[in-house]
């Protein structure tokens, strides 16, 4: 599935979505990846790992060849903290995320980060050690309460993702302290959400 999403001041940001994680054959993927990506796929101890890794980076070769014509095997070289970028196309902004359920990848061309998570059973000690008191509030007065943690914790992921930090210690106060934007989506039968953040 392919997701346009509105531009924003003159850009464009793609995401592309495969909810159908059994659904291709993993040994046939596995040679459609790059030995760099390959290599990654295979340190995955259970074929769930192995096959989202590899669904996320096929995702992102379609959208390079879509949106960018490029049809040679992405390498990843990465920075201080571990977001990867494209070798040889620094102007190429990318993110990649996977799930039990799903594989998103967002291209754009400014920096750009996605979440994707599975929605799982609430527990309260791990919204109080991650969420902030209005957030607590606001989850704990949803409808769904798992959903609108997934909700807030793809924010929290998608915005460390952008900007390169990966997750810290201090998890409640970074939507305070972020001046971003977020598209969040949760899925039509709510198995999982997922968020893509860029900067204002």
């Amino acid at each position: 599935m392919i997701l346009d999403f509105f531009p924003y001041l003159c850009t464009r940001k793609m995401l592309y979505l495969n909810d159908h994680i059994w659904d291709f054959d993993l040994d046939e993927a596995l040679q459609q990846l790059s030995q760099q990506r390959r290599e990654q796929a295979l340190r995955f101890r259970h074929e769930l790992g192995r096959r989202t890794c590899a669904a996320a980076y096929l995702l992102l070769c379609e959208g390079l060849q879509r949106e960018y014509g490029i049809e040679e095997k992405p390498l990843f070289e990465y920075g201080e903290h571990g977001k990867p970028s494209i070798v040889g196309h620094p102007a190429i902004h990318f993110n990649l995320s996977h799930c039990r359920e799903a594989a998103v990848c967002v291209l754009s061309d400014r920096p750009i980060g996605v979440d994707v998570e599975s929605v799982r059973e609430y527990k309260d000690t791990l919204v109080r050690y991650t969420m902030n008191d209005e957030e607590m509030e606001r989850i704990q007065n949803a409808a769904r309460p798992d959903v609108a943690f997934t909700r807030f914790w793809t924010m929290k992921e998608a915005v460390l993702k952008l900007t390169g930090e990966g997750i810290r210690n201090n998890l409640k106060d970074v939507l305070k302290d972020s001046s971003s934007e977020f598209t969040t989506v949760v899925s039509p039968d709510e198995r999982y959400v997922y968020t893509v953040c860029h900067f204002l």
